[in-house]
């Protein structure tokens, strides 16, 4: 019966297992080969996207030379940029106040805080709507930035609970003794918070605004309802574009979409191994 018997396996020695990294593999091609063919077929020399008929960068000229294009396009980082910012402020002192103090019906409002999350988006763009246009009677004619307030408010509210979510996971490894010994050397609670919390807080607030600002970037189904008649974002444009056809033009501002979001993430990770780099010091 020895010959029948194995050695029970480490939970990390399975990486090392040939059908484990197979499946690995295979999973990463599902996930972003769609993403690989859809850069590649935005250099075809073709207005239909079925058979490659060579290569040309004159859909990429035509997708910067559209006006429209351009002008949601800035609409789209505008909104995502405010948004992520405000989420970052409230998802922060959201955690930290759940995560620090006890108060009456604390359950509650963790639960209130977490509705977007489960709530359909459906749902919430029918909410939106007729919160901004029945109860507040939202003027569409404003300026801009002025004119993206609602969908900027619209995103607020579900890009802030991914925030505390993440912030407040980070928080629960934090060790309170350094806020003690902080305190013992005479720092007072803005001081322990600047220098000791958000320092701890910081891989979390990053990883909390990447992620509002992509869920921002992308999101078409809020956006819908919320915008203006003269209003109109990136995923917005692009869905009124591919109701006729998936063209080339379509697949480079998505293409040049794709690039700007991999930019942001890789200065975003080397500003935090710079900073953790520094500390190390």
């Amino acid at each position: 019966m020895a010959i029948f018997s194995r050695t029970p396996r480490a939970p990390l020695e399975y990486s090392r297992a040939l059908w484990m990294r197979l499946w690995v593999g295979a999973v990463m091609v599902f996930l972003y080969a769609p993403l690989v063919v859809l850069m590649i077929f935005s250099f075809n020399d073709s207005k239909r996207n079925v058979v490659w008929r060579g290569f040309t960068l004159k859909y990429y000229d035509k997708a910067l030379g559209n006006d429209v294009l351009v002008e949601a396009l800035v609409n789209s980082l505008t909104i995502a940029a405010l948004a992520t910012l405000i989420s970052l402020i409230l998802g922060a002192v959201a955690a930290v106040m759940l995560w620090r103090f006890r108060f009456p019906f604390k359950g509650a409002v963790d639960g209130t805080i977490s509705l977007p999350i489960i709530v359909p988006e459906i749902c919430m763009g029918v909410a939106f709507l007729i919160f901004f246009a029945k109860w507040l009677e939202w003027p569409t004619d404003l300026i801009w930035p002025f004119n993206l307030g609602a969908i900027i408010i619209a995103h607020i509210t579900f890009c802030f609970p991914f925030v505390t979510m993440v912030v407040r996971s980070r928080l629960a490894t934090f060790n309170r003794e350094q806020e003690e010994a902080a305190k013992d050397l005479g720092a007072g609670e803005w001081a322990v918070f600047r220098d000791v919390l958000i320092p701890h807080m910081r891989p979390a607030l990053i990883a909390g605004a990447l992620l509002s600002f992509t869920l921002s970037l992308d999101d078409f189904v809020i956006t819908y309802f919320t915008s203006g008649p003269d209003t109109i974002t990136f995923p917005v444009k692009v869905y009124s574009m591919v109701r006729f056809s998936v063209t080339p033009e379509v697949n480079a501002a998505s293409t040049l979409l794709i690039l700007l979001t991999i930019l942001l993430t890789a200065v975003a990770l080397k500003l935090q191994g710079v900073k953790a780099i520094a500390e190390t010091h």
